[in-house]
């Protein structure tokens, strides 16, 4: 079984109210939030009202991805929003061991994000601490991008890691997931799958989360 999270970084903002009711009576699993400051990613996205707002209406999980420096200000703020996953990337995380046990200690799930260059082993020391890892596989910023095929290797390693110490942690890949490439990313062992561009720009969005939902992960490309 996997989960299916469109990110309304996508969605056009002029509807969103209207784009997350169409989520709402789909088969998505999760609202991703793609939370971007413009100093850790270079570009600026929408900050604690929108996820309030956003989580005023949806059905759904909101599962808020920070793409920010100094995560721990704003843990609170964000759980108290409506965010019910947080996850912080690793590169923004000195103290990652505590920053991931602040989250916990607010009753949601923690998440830790990694960059395309970074490698999966920097998580073995705090992965008993994790709920969920966040693979980019494109560089974060912007969508619409491609997607990076050397994730399908992380993917296969971190997998390979979880299984051997009998974890449960969900494996979620964001950035340029579509019907082209859910399958291999699958098969190569990803629990969830961010879907932006491929939903929104979609001409009927339920069906495109419907296609992403029946895929059928054990057959190879």
């Amino acid at each position: 079984m996997h989960y299916i999270a469109p990110s309304i970084l996508a969605a056009n903002f002029l509807h969103l109210e209207k784009d997350i009711e169409l989520i709402n009576e789909s088969e998505a699993d999760y609202i991703h939030v793609d939370v971007m400051d413009g100093v850790f990613v270079p570009n600026i996205s929408f900050g604690q009202n929108i996820v309030k707002m956003v989580s005023g209406i949806a059905k759904k999980p909101l599962d808020v991805h920070l793409m920010i420096v100094n995560p721990d200000q704003y843990i609170d703020s964000f759980v108290d929003c409506g965010a019910e996953i947080l996850s912080v990337h690793y590169e923004a995380c000195p103290h990652l061991h505590r920053t991931l046990a602040a989250i916990r200690e607010k009753g949601v799930k923690a998440g830790v994000a990694l960059n395309p260059h970074t490698s999966i082993t920097l998580l073995e020391d705090v992965l008993e601490s994790i709920d969920q890892v966040i693979l980019m596989s494109v560089n974060p910023g912007f969508g619409g991008q491609k997607f990076i095929y050397q994730t399908l290797l992380k993917i296969k390693a971190l997998k390979s890691r979880i299984d051997e110490r009998n974890l449960d942690i969900k494996i979620e890949i964001d950035g340029g997931v579509g019907l082209q490439n859910a399958e291999s990313i699958l098969s190569a062992g990803a629990d969830i799958l961010v879907a932006g561009s491929s939903v929104f720009k979609a001409s009927d969005l339920t069906k495109a989360i419907s296609q992403l939902k029946e895929i059928n992960q054990n057959t190879f490309i």
